[in-house]
């Protein structure tokens, strides 16, 4: 499969603008992560003066830690499968709970590979949401190609992208 997920220079460029854009419009960001494991909230607090508009973030790679610290249900887990939707919101539910200052929150939840990949939800499948309060979440499932690596950089890529046009 070709890599054409963005590099380190491309996601610090994206970084940027969706830093500009929180600071424009006065709002705090929580990341609740999976299959990228912090690379969402490492991204953007590498930039000097993150800190004023990102609360923080939460990586919760087991099923276990989602149901911990983010109040993952049991019944989402069994019924959706930690790759999903309805699990994917309610990590950016249960991050906006962990931060009050907070009032925008994304999740990733995926499968980066090699290994793990099922028919229905092969390698390179990642649910995303966006959260603006507890309203109205932003969904998608993404299906990016590449290896381990590529997987996770498009999936931050592609998180700030809809941080950009939907928020």
């Amino acid at each position: 499969m070709a890599d054409n997920a963005p590099n380190a220079a491309a996601l610090t460029d994206k970084a940027v603008e969706v830093l500009a854009l929180l600071r424009r419009r006065g709002e705090k960001l929580v990341t609740a992560e999976s299959c990228t494991g912090g690379l969402i909230a490492a991204t953007l607090t590498a930039l000097a003066g993150s800190s004023d508009v990102i609360e923080g973030g939460l990586v919760t790679y087991s099923n276990a830690m989602k149901i911990a610290a983010l109040g993952v249900s049991v019944s989402t887990l069994e019924r959706h499968g930690a790759v999903s939707e309805a699990t994917a919101t309610e990590m950016a539910m249960g991050a906006l709970g962990c931060a009050e200052d907070a009032n925008v929150s994304v999740a990733v939840t995926g499968i980066a590979g090699p290994s793990g990949g099922t028919a229905d939800k092969p390698v390179g499948t990642v649910c995303l949401c966006l959260m603006r309060g507890i309203s109205n979440p932003v969904l998608e499932t993404a299906h990016f190609p590449g290896d381990r690596d590529a997987v996770r950089r498009a999936t931050v890529a592609r998180i700030f992208d809809l941080i950009l046009t939907k928020l």
